[in-house]
């Protein structure tokens, strides 16, 4: 298994605090069989994105990993005007490895009412956004079709992993299923801060809908 989503980088955000504890995320991620793991910082109006200097922390990360998993770099980029603006000027610092997608958050309260907007801006620049955690955004949960909307403006869409578990809740986990039915959901993903609460984990979400939609 693949996790795109993932804050295992050490003491730079609000995941893992320290290289102790990102070595124990290594290792819980490769029990649960995940090979490869995107480090995605956050990039918001608390947290400096410094891509060249996260992308030097592979290396280390590699090594704590003891060679079990591999890793590349991305972003957990928050959708604003200032931001976007700054991936008009360079989109590719924030994608993910070598590729035109890049993961995009809103707020968890919301979505700015030009929202549209900023991400057909991205799309102009030929990047492709991921959509991440719509089943953990108050607008999105009561507004379900929007996240289709965006999908046919050509964003996909990730969802956390221990949605499906109920971890955020009833209402999370009913959109994330409704999501699922729609085929509105192209990856699934950890969305990892630590080792207790925001685990590496993706087994138990794989095997819930593998129950739902079939293994395939």
């Amino acid at each position: 298994m693949v996790d795109i989503h993932c804050h295992i980088l050490p003491d730079i955000d609000d995941g893992s605090e320290s290289w102790a504890t990102t070595t124990a995320m290594c290792r819980m991620a490769v029990r649960d069989g995940i090979t490869h793991v995107v480090a995605t910082p956050h990039c918001d109006g608390h947290y400096v994105y410094d891509r060249e200097h996260f992308t030097d922390m592979l290396a280390t990360l590699s090594e704590v990993a003891e060679g079990k998993l591999t890793f590349s770099i991305g972003c957990d980029f928050h959708v604003s005007p200032q931001n976007v603006d700054e991936a008009m000027a360079d989109p590719r610092r924030f994608a993910i490895g070598d590729t035109q997608y890049m993961l995009v958050e809103f707020d968890h309260h919301g979505i700015p009412s030009n929202a549209d907007e900023l991400l057909m801006a991205l799309v102009s620049r030929g990047m492709i956004p991921i959509i991440t955690h719509p089943e953990r955004n108050a607008f999105l949960m009561k507004h379900p079709d929007q996240v289709l909307r965006f999908i046919d403006a050509g964003c996909l869409v990730q969802v956390t992993a221990n949605a499906f578990t109920g971890f955020w809740g009833p209402k999370s986990k009913k959109t994330a299923e409704r999501l699922l039915k729609q085929y509105a959901i192209h990856v699934v993903a950890t969305d990892a801060h630590d080792l207790r609460l925001r685990p590496p984990v993706l087994s138990e979400a794989r095997a819930r809908i593998a129950a739902m939609a079939g293994s395939e």
